[in-house]
């Protein structure tokens, strides 16, 4: 069963962008616009993967990140940071914060899903037919 995964983004146009990447891809998304509402999100529903802005209104993405690592039903879950913080050591803090990864934006719309599924363990993965 390919992974289900919570898009935690403020900015519509970027959701709907990552929402559509990643559902043309064979996923299942689930969205939130804040930090507060991503929490609640992954508590009801536990995803395989978070995609997570930093900057966001009422919890930021390190403060999302540092609740999901303290809850044990959620500290596995893979968390990648998606953010216009791309100055040198961002990514970095990205990673000592917790995060399993860091992509920049603007997304790469071509390479999105692919970096993606990186990270995610091949049962996971969705199954696309040959030559896509």
């Amino acid at each position: 069963m390919p992974a289900r995964i919570l898009i935690v983004e403020d900015n519509p146009a970027n959701l709907d962008l990552s929402k559509y990447l990643v559902e043309s891809h064979g996923y299942a998304t689930l969205t939130a616009t804040d930090g507060e509402q991503g929490l609640r999100i992954a508590r009801e529903k536990r995803p395989d993967l978070i995609l997570c802005d930093l900057q966001m209104p009422v919890m930021d993405g390190y403060e999302l990140l540092k609740q999901i690592r303290n809850e044990p039903s959620l500290s596995d879950i893979i968390a990648i940071a998606v953010t216009a913080f791309s100055m040198s050591g961002d990514r970095d803090t990205a990673l000592a914060a917790g995060f399993d990864g860091y992509i920049s934006k603007p997304i790469d719309p071509e390479r999105f899903v692919e970096q993606i599924e990186a990270y995610l363990r091949p049962e996971l993965r969705a199954k696309r037919p040959p030559g896509r």
